[in-house]
């Protein structure tokens, strides 16, 4: 028998660990032509549909065939899961020692040397902060991992831990005093030695932008590289490829030479100066910006005296910076560390700046207070095949969402991927188990009271449905106008993106049951809500990308240029690919049941709106909202 049969058969390993455990013929397919893929180290591209069981389907054979494995995941949960959940199942179902490692980003370790520059300075930080700093110090003494994720009395997105991890920027290296205890250099040398490796797109890629450079790689060589999520890689990718220079990163560097100078260089007041001068030019540029959040081209830059005023002003400030710290740099590890870091930005404001040959995208991103500089490819897919060939592995990649239509094509184009592929199709009964419901009269995009106008009809669904509702926006615009018209016109809780952080609005929404939640991209995909709690998905638009984006108009114009077609290559594709997402928080589960809507009539009214119908799950259609009573009514009676 098979080594995959026997694993996953009715009385295979897997049953003897998983309770009520069922095969699943798609999921055995899958592992199948992933172990054939691996042994005739070919890549391979494998769509699997929600509940197939795509993560057993590829960590199986990758670690039956003996060879060490890399796995990266979308996002840190993923990771975490990946690790602490499905790698334990099936470690025990093999039998045979299995050496595993979670590697993380730099980001997500404590260390142990800026929490105690941080304790040292507490005169600078509110009572909150101080007392955040506290629990971190008494979780510094028991912790093995430093993984600040096994922390829960300080959240991991609380911004005190930037005073307790490192950045490439300001961490020591084997200059530190600490290095022999360093969390991320435990943590990386375990890496090195596992079998299986799981990281994360961020990573992965930070390995590849690293290797670059010339300064080594965080990533040991393997034989198999499994990218689950893959859908998200591109864009990923495209990131670390460019350059980036926040007003964070600098504020950070003035901070941090600030707690250096009063450490170590108190007899130096110009440093101190040069800091704090430098701490205005960052609020001044970032006014010059407006108020407006928003992402724009390097032409509106170009085109504004006051931002060239203030960045000019910026870029001699943070010369000047760099001049005051190479005399102090002898001084200690830590301005010698800040001073390597001043050289570093000001060269990379020097990149954004003064790009004469016009073959990247630079573009920049206001925040609330501070704003961001970027240069970024037009293509990675050269990129990306060169990065690919440096590692002698077999690539798999993986995702619920990869085809367009049953075809790769836009998915292997963006990354440069030449390799075989398959999909396999959700065991899920769409036809019994949802109906997709489309009304007649649906107002159009681009109509100035479209949103009115389908909160409208999408009242009835939501009264039918009782609540248990996502309702995705394409545009955070939308979802605000959208809770403001929901008030008072439904008796279900309404629970809007932004109000609470992420995970404890899903909280919310799972424990009331009849609740309304109304999201953005982030609710589109990753997130799993089984049961009653989720029955109905109501989606506004279909989710092409806004065309003023600085990065997407620079690559569609370049698509012109070469005379392709930018809407039918890139822009449908991808917004087939997100709606896929959207469609796939409806049914997770063989009990589910659930109603999926679609406002935008050019599903129907476009040619090329057969697309996103021929890449969704087979539900029943309707464009009666009786249909939609009766569904939830038979759910009401069983």
């Amino acid at each position: 028998m098979n080594k995959i049969d026997a694993f996953f058969g009715q009385a295979g390993a897997l049953s003897a660990v998983v309770t009520g455990y069922s095969p699943r013929p798609a999921q055995i397919e899958m592992a199948k032509a992933i172990e054939a893929a691996i042994a005739s180290e070919q890549h391979f591209i494998a769509e699997a549909g929600t509940g197939t069981g795509k993560t057993f389907a590829y960590l199986v054979p990758a670690i039956l065939s003996g060879k060490k494995v890399i796995v990266s995941t979308g996002t840190k949960n993923l990771q975490d899961q990946l690790f602490n959940k499905d790698l334990p199942i099936i470690r025990k179902a093999i039998k045979t020692p299995v050496q595993t490692a979670l590697l993380k980003g730099r980001s997500n370790y404590l260390c142990t040397y800026r929490l105690k520059l941080a304790l040292y300075n507490t005169q600078g930080f509110e009572k909150a902060d101080a007392d955040a700093l506290a629990k971190i110090s008494s979780w510094a003494k028991r912790t093995k991992t430093g993984d600040i994720a096994e922390m829960p009395e300080v959240a991991e997105a609380n911004p005190v831990w930037f005073q307790a991890t490192s950045t490439p920027d300001n961490c020591l290296g084997q200059d530190c005093q600490d290095y022999a205890d360093c969390h991320l250099v435990k943590a990386r040398k375990k890496a090195q030695e596992a079998e299986v490796l799981v990281v994360n797109h961020h990573l992965l890629c930070a390995d590849w932008s690293i290797r670059d450079t010339g300064f080594g790689e965080l990533l040991p060589d393997a034989g198999v590289i499994i990218i689950d999520e893959a859908h998200q890689l591109a864009d990923t990718a495209s990131n670390f490829l460019g350059v980036t220079l926040t007003g964070k990163q600098l504020h950070d560097l003035a901070q941090d030479t600030l707690a250096e100078y009063f450490s170590d260089a108190t007899e130096l007041p110009e440093l101190r100066t040069a800091s704090e001068d430098l701490q205005f030019e960052i609020k001044n540029l970032r006014l010059a910006f407006g108020m407006e959040l928003r992402r724009g081209e390097w032409h509106e830059i170009d085109q504004n005296p006051k931002i060239v005023a203030a960045l000019e002003a910026l870029a001699a400030q943070l010369t000047r910076l760099v001049e005051q710290l190479k005399p102090a740099a002898v001084k200690s590890k830590g301005l010698e560390a800040c001073s390597k870091r001043a050289e570093d930005l000001l060269e990379q404001l020097h990149i954004v700046m003064d790009d004469k040959q016009g073959q990247w995208i630079r573009w920049f991103e206001t925040f609330k207070q501070s704003f961001s500089l970027s240069r970024t490819p037009l293509d990675i897919a050269s990129e990306f095949r060169n990065f690919m060939q440096q590692h002698p592995a077999t690539w798999i990649f993986t995702s619920a969402t990869l085809s367009v239509a049953n075809k790769f094509d836009h998915f292997a184009k963006g990354l440069g991927i030449e390799a075989d592929s398959n999909s396999w199709g959700s065991p899920f009964d769409y036809a019994k188990q949802s109906l997709f419901y489309h009304p007649r009269g649906l107002p159009q995009p681009t109509d100035a009271d479209f949103t009115a106008k389908i909160i409208e009809f999408a009242l009835p669904v939501l009264e039918a449905s009782r609540g248990r509702a996502f309702f995705l926006f394409t545009s955070h615009r939308a979802l605000k106008q959208a809770a403001d018209l929901l008030q008072g016109k439904i008796a279900y809780p309404l629970l809007i993106q932004g109000s609470y952080p992420k995970t404890l609005l899903l909280e919310k929404f799972k424990q009331q049951g009849n609740a309304i939640l109304l999201g953005t991209s982030s609710f589109w995909e990753g997130i799993d809500v089984r049961g009653e709690a989720l029955s109905c998905v109501i989606i506004d638009k279909l989710p092409f990308a806004s065309p003023g984006d600085p990065v997407l108009k620079a690559r569609l114009q370049a698509m012109e240029r070469q005379g392709r077609n930018p809407f039918f290559e890139y822009q449908l594709p991808a917004a087939v690919i997100t709606l896929k997402q959207g469609v796939g928080r409806l049914i997770r589960d063989v009990n589910d049941r659930g109603v999926l809507m679609v406002c935008d009539p050019r599903l129907l009214k476009r040619s090329y709106g057969q697309l996103f119908l021929d890449s969704v799950p087979a539900m029943q259609r309707s464009r009666d909202i009786a249909d939609v009573r009766t569904f939830f009514a038979e759910e009401a009676r069983s």
